[in-house]
């Protein structure tokens, strides 16, 4: 088997019929869309209310504890691919998924990516929360819940791991494409904490909005496959 064979499927990309798998992955999928939801309610009535203020400051105050100029130029870079590099990386995804002709997967990443930009700008008008002071950088002018470098990078970089999961048969670069992603994920979150651009709050409101989105395409996505699969099944019938 060559390694084209290996990396792309064939044109065009063919749907997996349902499994008792993908019936599991369903279930879970909105059991994480719910419970998502329901965390991240209580954690904004809880940063409205004024009762997070103290688990905000004493875990800011902690983070800077750590500072550094190696540390501090290094937080600037990775809070970069959250967001200015994160554009890049974008482009150069679906550049590279068309060439290989996941089509599928370019559209699964562009509506991922563009909701994700949607909730952003939404939640951050509804919540108004003000931007904590800022340590090593300019003051953002934008709003702060939830953090949209949280909520971007969970958004872009999981769900890139999770389509070369599904194209790439090597068990070792399914693993890499994680183990990176969760890297990453939680490497930018930490740096918009340390930077003093978002409370600690911001960032898991982040991480609980992708959750929310990615989830919730996940299961449009497993019912649209079960609704082809069944209108299929139903005209091979007549």
């Amino acid at each position: 088997m060559t390694d084209e064979q290996d990396l792309a499927l064939p044109e065009p990309e063919q749907a997996p019929a349902p499994t008792p798998w993908m019936e599991a992955l369903l279930a879970a999928s909105l059991l994480v869309a719910g419970l998502s939801l329901w965390l991240f309610a209580w954690l904004a009535g809880e940063m409205q209310d004024g009762d997070v203020s103290k688990f905000d400051e004493a875990i800011r105050g902690w983070v800077h504890a750590m500072a550094s100029p190696r540390l501090t130029g290094t937080m600037l870079f990775v809070s970069r691919l959250g967001y200015d590099l994160l554009i890049v990386e974008l482009v150069i995804a679906l550049a590279i998924f068309l060439w290989l002709r996941w089509r599928r997967g370019a559209l699964w990443l562009a509506i991922t990516m563009a909701g994700a930009v949607a909730l952003d700008i939404a939640l951050k008008q509804a919540f108004h929360r003000v931007r904590p002071d800022a340590f090593f950088v300019a003051q953002p002018h934008s709003y702060s819940f939830p953090s949209g470098h949280a909520l971007s990078s969970f958004c872009f970089y999981a769900v890139l791991a999770g389509l070369i999961a599904d194209r790439v048969k090597s068990m070792p670069v399914r693993v890499t494409a994680g183990v990176v992603a969760a890297l990453l994920i939680f490497a930018i979150g930490f740096s918009r904490i340390y930077l003093g651009v978002h409370y600690p709050t911001d960032v898991i409101a982040g991480y609980l909005a992708a959750a929310l989105w990615v989830s919730t395409m996940l299961a449009v996505d497993r019912i649209r496959k079960k609704a082809v699969v069944h209108i299929k099944n139903r005209r091979s019938k007549r």
